[in-house]
């Protein structure tokens, strides 16, 4: 994950810019952390009994204590966008009460958002929202009570005759069912693009994808698989069997393949092939956001669609392939696959984040370009 700019020593009498701001993810009356005009985030934890204090933000700062007993260090430039940090003291991992916490890298941890200057297609603007609902329901596959949240665009109650499109949008490993509406403003983001009247009005469905404690907290992406193999193994079943039957039962949706789609970020991605794949009946319309693995074979895939070009145009109308330009390893296997498909003449759309990697700014702009294409006659 690509937070920092040069390397991870920094002197630690840097100080902010006098310019300063406490960063909107800070609950509310707190003044640090801040970020200033360069993007530099600064920290102050009280902790007059410590001996060490850290702030993990994809590198690791040492703080100076100060005599007042409040510990502070002003980290190189970040990268815009969402990041989880975490503060360290004595060996301690906690995290920090002046910032709002959420779920991810398979724990709940402080994020700081870092201000784009320019980009504000994930802000709240004064536009007509829609809502997001939490959906309880009983999925006969899992045995379970499961929970999924649904966005719902602004005229979905004004309007009672008209009925919608469905995107299924995916999290990925280490994150769960709040990660889209929470850190990525998935939202937001369509309520900007509705207003602007450049998406059309859908329903997004934002489910549990399993794969939540996949990391084990350990605080990287690095892949792995939840525990008892596979990733989330029973999650497709759910998602055709339950998930779909249940939304299309209790929303106005339109409940056929041209108007449902399924993306999904990281792990997600995976899945979102793999389902796709298995139940290409369900689905027209696919997004995968840097997908770590699982590429459809370019002679199998899709039960050999992929090996006909005009026929795969002909039932998919849409493939969107993104990723972040900083990305690579097998979490830049995306752009290969692009490549691949581009050399095989498969119609498909592919976006990269410019100067941003594995990371929810890439995963915003990744939904902010593909959903203006969707449902688009």
């Amino acid at each position: 994950m690509l937070l920092l700019a040069g390397s991870r020593s920094w002197a630690q009498t840097n100080a902010p810019a006098d310019d300063s701001k406490p960063a909107s993810s800070n609950v509310p009356g707190q003044q640090y952390p801040r970020i200033d005009s360069e993007l530099r985030a600064t920290f102050r934890i009280k902790a007059p009994e410590a001996q060490k204090v850290q702030v993990s933000v994809g590198a690791t700062y040492n703080l100076t204590k100060g005599e007042d007993g409040f510990w502070t260090v002003t980290t190189k430039p970040l990268v815009v966008g969402f990041h989880y940090y975490w503060i360290v003291i004595d060996g301690v991992t906690v995290n920090d009460p002046a910032s709002e916490t959420f779920f991810g890298v398979s724990k709940v941890s402080s994020g700081i958002e870092v201000p784009s200057p320019g980009e504000d297609f994930y802000a709240v603007k004064a536009v007509p929202h829609g809502e997001v609902r939490a959906r309880w329901y009983f999925s006969k596959t899992a045995n379970a009570t499961r929970h999924c949240f649904v966005y719902t665009p602004p005229d979905y109650d004004r309007k009672p005759r008209l009925r919608y499109p469905v995107l299924y949008l995916q999290h990925g490993m280490g994150e769960d069912v709040r990660g889209w509406s929470t850190q990525g403003r998935a939202n937001i983001i369509l309520d900007n693009l509705i207003a602007a009247g450049k998406a059309k009005p859908i329903i997004i469905v934002m489910e549990d994808g399993g794969i939540a404690a996949g990391m084990g907290g350990r605080g990287s992406r690095g892949g792995g698989a939840a525990p008892g193999g596979a990733p989330a193994a029973g999650f497709p079943q759910i998602l055709i069997n339950d998930t779909i039957p249940m939304i299309d039962a209790t929303y106005r949706t339109i409940s056929d393949r041209e108007h449902r789609a399924l993306a999904g970020l990281s792990m997600g991605g995976t899945q979102t092939y793999q389902i796709t794949q298995a139940n290409l009946d369900q689905f027209a319309w696919i997004g995968t956001f840097s997908a770590p693995f699982g590429f459809p074979d370019l002679k199998t895939g899709y039960n050999g669609l992929l090996a006909d070009p005009k026929a795969f145009a002909k039932q998919v109308k849409l493939l969107f392939v993104s990723m972040g330009t900083e990305e690579a390893g097998r979490m830049g296997g995306s752009k290969t696959f692009h490549e691949a498909l581009e050399k095989a003449g498969v119609k498909h759309v592919y976006y990269e984040s410019p100067g941003t990697a594995h990371e929810w700014q890439t995963w915003r702009r990744s939904l902010h370009e593909m959903a203006p294409l969707l449902f688009q006659n």
